[in-house]
């Protein structure tokens, strides 16, 4: 492997055409730079220099080195650049629910980064009590959970309605037993559906289970049952409250930081300033 500093030697001889002014561009003495031409062609094990011309040129060897040479250099020059700048070298660590990563959230996250570039924020979606256990084992910076009641950690919490769905569509009716639409087990509406259902005595199924939010909703619109729904997620959506079970008592969507200040809790707070407009103003 050859020393970039003897490359360097070597290209600025021959640029300059004399080891004086190349020892002067360099900083160094005639001397040095002689010695480390001399070192880069004893790992060579050929002249690279003809230093009885004037100018001094490069023999043949030395042209063949010299294009690599200046690539070498260049790439040590890129390296060392990328290097210095810390763009995307620190992980801040978000994690939240499917439906709560609205445009919205992702427009926080965008002016976050601009504003700090060196800040790189990996987010994580999925189900509420999963997200929860990994945040307590440290997994995650922030986390935004929907539970049934916040824990006194939280950093701020809001109030989700909930309520029953089923598809607008007034031809389609359910039988008994009711077909239900569900999250996957260990799913909060899922649980909650449950107990309802058996508090009514009533016959039920699972028809359709998905970790995806966009595909219950859709699924419920085509009739394939009933579901326990966040009310703020089914406007626009071809969807009614159902008449047989209506509203259920409200859950809660917390957001959780390991730290107040820095920048982590600057990004919480922002956070939790989309969360209030969506869940407290009219």
């Amino acid at each position: 492997m050859f020393d970039p500093r003897l490359l360097r030697a070597f290209v600025m001889i021959v640029d300059c055409g004399s080891f004086t002014t190349a020892a002067e561009r360099l900083h160094m003495t005639q001397s040095t730079i002689s010695q480390q031409l001399g070192r880069l062609e004893d790992a060579v094990g050929r002249e690279l220099i003809d230093r009885a011309a004037r100018p001094v040129r490069v023999t043949a060897t030395g042209e063949r080195l010299l294009g690599h040479a200046r690539r070498i250099l260049a790439l040590q020059t890129e390296a060392l650049s990328l290097l210095a700048d810390t763009s995307g070298t620190t992980s801040m660590r978000v994690a939240m629910p499917d439906d709560i990563a609205t445009p919205e959230m992702v427009r926080v996250f965008a002016a976050f980064a601009n504003r700090h570039r060196q800040v790189r924020i990996d987010v994580t979606t999925g189900l509420s009590l999963d997200l929860t256990r990994r945040y307590r084992g440290g997994e995650f910076d922030i986390v935004v959970v929907k539970e049934a009641a916040a824990s006194s950690d939280h950093f701020a919490t809001f109030p989700e309605p909930i309520a029953w769905f089923a598809s607008a569509d007034p031809g389609i009716l359910f039988s008994d037993p009711l077909p239900l639409v569900a999250f996957p087990p260990g799913g909060l509406y899922r649980d909650a559906m449950f107990e309802r259902i058996e508090r009514e005595r009533r016959r039920w199924y699972v028809a359709f289970t998905s970790s995806s939010l966009q595909s219950v909703l859709s699924a419920v619109e085509a009739g394939l049952g009933l579901s326990l729904l966040p009310v703020g997620t089914t406007k626009g959506r071809k969807v009614r409250q159902s008449p047989d079970f209506g509203m259920e008592p409200p859950m809660v969507v917390s957001i959780y930081s390991w730290e107040r200040g820095g920048l982590v809790g600057e990004l919480t707070n922002e956070m939790s300033g989309i969360l209030s407009a969506r869940f407290l103003d009219p």
